[in-house]
C-alpha cells in the first residue's frame, strides 16, 4: 500500500470516528436541545462544563447503546443512553458525575441507562471521588420492561454500598418521578431547582388515576412540597447555575472520602476574635426569642454559613461553617421559632446531619437554646419517643470531636438529645445566661410544691416564692459546674475564641469501641 492509499485509509477511519462522535454529542438534535433551552435549563453537556474547572472533563461510555428490540426500539438511536458520566475537577479535585439527557428520549432509564450510572458510583466509591448526580428524566423507559427494572436495583446498590464511603449529591434539575426519585433520595444531600425540579414517587397523572385526586406537578412534588413539607430537599437552586455552584459550595466542606480529613482553607479571620455583639444577643428573660442566626454568622469564619433545610423543622438549624479554616458541622436550636423546641421532625433533621459529619470527619458544633421535646397527642402519635431517640444515638455513636455551647435554656430530655457532657459531647461549655435543668421552677412548683402551695394562706405568693427558690438553686450554669457537667462558663464574647482553642487540642481524638455489626437505631 503506498503511502497515499494509507493516508487515505486514516482520514476514512477517523472521519467515521468523528462522524460517529458529533452524532452523540449532538444529543438529542437542535430542536431538542432548543426546546431544553426554552423550558429554562441547560443541556446535560452544558450542565458538566459548568460544573467543571475551565468546562474541562472526560466522558466514560460515550458510545454506549441499549441492546432492545421490543416496541420499536430496535430503528431508535439513543445518544450515550441519555445518561452522560464524566469526571474531572471541581476546585481542583476530582469527582465523578452523571447528567441525564432530557433532550434523548426524554432522559428515560433503561438497562444500560441504569448501568452507566451504577457503574459511575462505583467507580468513585473505589476511586475514593465524590459523586454528583445531576437527575432530569421522563422515569423509567417502560419498553425495556424487566431489564429496566433490574438496573435500579443495580443502581440502589451500588449507591448504597458507597454511602459513608464518598460524598454523594443528587441534583434534581427536570423531572425524577416514579424509580427514578429513589435514587436521589438515598443520596446525602438533594439540591432542587426551583422552577424546573420536581421529584416525586408518583406523577399527577398516576395520583388522578389511582387516588382520583386532582394535583398539580409543582404542589405534588416541587419545592415547597420537599423543602418545606417532607424534609427532603436540602437546598433550592434558582435555576441550574445557582443548583451547581451550591453543589460545589458543599463539597468545598467535604473531604473526597471517609478516610481523607475534611479540607482546611486559609483565613484571615482571626481564631482569637472576641465577638463582643454576643454579650447582648440573648435577651435575659428565658422566654424573649431571638434569631440564632446572629450567634452563628458572628463565630463562624468570615461569617460564612452554610445552611440546609432552612425552611423544614426550622426549630433548629443545620450547616457547615468553619473555624480557623477548618469545617464544621453546627447544629443549633431556633429560640425564633417554636421557641427551639424538639419534635420529630427536628430529630430526623438532627440525626441525619450528625451521622453524615461523622461518616466523613466533619466536628460537631451544638449550641442549646430549647425548653425540651414538644409533648401533646399529636407529637406522641407521631411517635416523639422514636424520633428522639435518634438524635441521643447518632450523638453518643458520633466520633468527631464534639463541642456544645449551652447559651440559654436546656431542660429536660433536650438537655441530652442536643449533646451533653454524657451523650457524646467532649467539652461543654455555658453562658452565664444558661439554665440548665431537669425542668424549669413553675413546671417544679406545680409538682413537688403543689400540696403546699394549696394549703398556703396567699397561694399565689407561696407559688411565686417557691418558684424563685427553685430558679435560684438550680436554674444556673454553676449547680452543673460543680458536677463538672459543664466545663466552663465563659463570657459569650468569648465563644468563638473557646471554640477554636477546643478544635485544636480535639484534632486528633480517637475513640476505641468493641465489636459489633451496627446499633439497632430507632428508625
Amino acid at each position: 500500500m503506498s503511502a497515499k492509499q494509507e493516508k487515505k485509509g486514516y482520514e476514512v477511519i477517523y472521519k467515521e470516528y468523528q462522524d460517529k462522535r458529533n452524532k452523540v454529542l449532538n444529543m438529542g438534535g437542535e430542536k431538542a436541545i432548543k426546546k431544553q433551552h426554552d423550558s429554562g435549563k441547560l443541556t446535560a453537556r452544558e450542565r458538566l462544563e459548568y460544573f467543571f474547572d475551565d468546562g474541562e472533563y472526560n466522558e466514560i461510555g460515550l458510545f454506549i447503546e441499549h441492546r432492545t428490540t421490543a416496541f420499536g426500539l430496535d430503528k431508535k438511536e439513543i445518544p450515550a443512553e441519555a445518561v452522560i458520566v464524566a469526571f474531572g475537577k471541581v476546585e481542583g479535585r476530582q469527582v465523578m458525575a452523571a447528567a441525564e439527557d432530557f433532550t434523548t428520549m426524554a432522559g428515560t432509564f433503561g438497562e444500560y441507562h441504569g448501568k452507566k450510572f451504577s457503574e459511575a458510583i462505583t467507580m468513585a466509591k473505589d476511586m475514593g471521588i465524590p459523586f454528583v448526580g445531576l437527575n432530569d428524566s421522563g422515569g423509567a423507559r417502560l419498553q425495556e420492561g424487566m431489564d429496566t427494572l433490574q438496573s435500579y436495583a443495580w443502581l440502589f446498590k451500588s449507591q448504597i454500598l458507597a454511602s459513608g464511603i464518598i460524598p454523594q449529591i443528587a441534583l434534581i434539575m427536570g423531572p425524577c418521578l416514579g424509580g427514578q426519585a429513589y435514587h436521589p433520595i438515598m443520596q446525602d444531600f438533594i439540591i432542587q431547582c426551583k422552577d424546573t425540579g420536581f421529584m416525586g414517587i408518583a406523577s399527577p397523572a398516576f395520583v388522578k388515576t389511582q387516588l382520583g385526586q386532582d394535583i398539580s406537578l409543582k404542589d405534588l412534588c416541587g419545592v415547597d412540597a420537599h423543602g418545606k413539607k417532607s424534609g427532603q430537599t436540602h437546598l433550592v437552586g434558582d435555576d441550574d447555575e445557582d443548583a451547581l455552584d451550591k453543589a460545589k459550595k458543599i463539597l468545598s466542606f467535604l473531604p473526597s472520602n471517609n478516610k481523607e480529613k475534611p479540607p482546611v482553607i486559609k483565613t484571615e479571620d482571626n481564631p482569637d476574635r472576641i465577638c463582643e455583639k454576643l454579650d447582648t444577643v440573648a435577651p435575659e428573660q428565658a422566654f424573649r426569642a431571638f434569631d440564632m442566626h446572629d450567634v452563628i454568622n458572628e463565630i463562624v469564619d468570615n461569617g460564612d454559613f452554610l445552611e440546609f433545610l432552612p425552611n423544614f423543622a426550622k426549630n433548629v438549624i443545620i450547616g457547615f461553617g468553619r473555624f480557623n479554616g477548618r469545617s464544621a458541622g453546627i447544629i443549633a436550636n431556633q429560640p425564633k421559632f417554636k421557641g427551639g423546641v424538639l419534635d420529630c421532625d427536628v430529630s430526623d433533621k438532627v440525626a441525619r446531619f450528625i451521622r453524615f459529619c461523622d461518616l466523613f470527619g466533619i466536628p460537631l458544633i451544638n449550641m442549646h437554646d430549647t425548653p425540651g421535646y414538644l409533648i401533646g397527642p399529636e407529637q406522641e402519635w407521631r411517635g416523639i419517643l422514636r424520633h428522639g431517640a435518634k438524635m441521643l444515638y447518632s450523638y453518643i455513636e458520633s466520633t468527631v470531636p464534639k463541642i456544645t455551647i449551652i447559651l440559654r435554656k436546656s431542660y429536660a430530655g433536650a438537655y441530652t438529645g442536643m449533646c451533653c457532657k454524657d451523650t457524646g459531647a467532649d467539652l461543654v461549655y455555658a453562658w452565664p445566661l444558661a439554665r440548665v435543668s431537669i425542668v424549669g421552677g413553675a413546671t417544679a412548683a406545680s409538682i413537688i410544691f403543689a400540696k403546699e402551695i394549696k394549703n398556703a394562706d396567699d397561694p399565689e405568693q407561696m407559688k411565686i416564692k417557691r418558684i424563685k427558690e427553685y430558679e435560684k438553686e438550680f436554674e444556673n450554669p454553676y449547680e452543673a459546674a460543680k458536677r463538672g457537667y459543664i466545663d466552663d462558663v465563659i463570657m459569650p464574647r468569648d465563644t468563638r475564641k473557646v471554640i477554636n482553642r477546643s478544635l485544636d487540642m480535639l484534632t486528633n481524638k480517637t475513640v476505641a469501641r468493641p465489636y459489633r455489626k451496627y446499633s439497632n437505631i430507632n428508625l
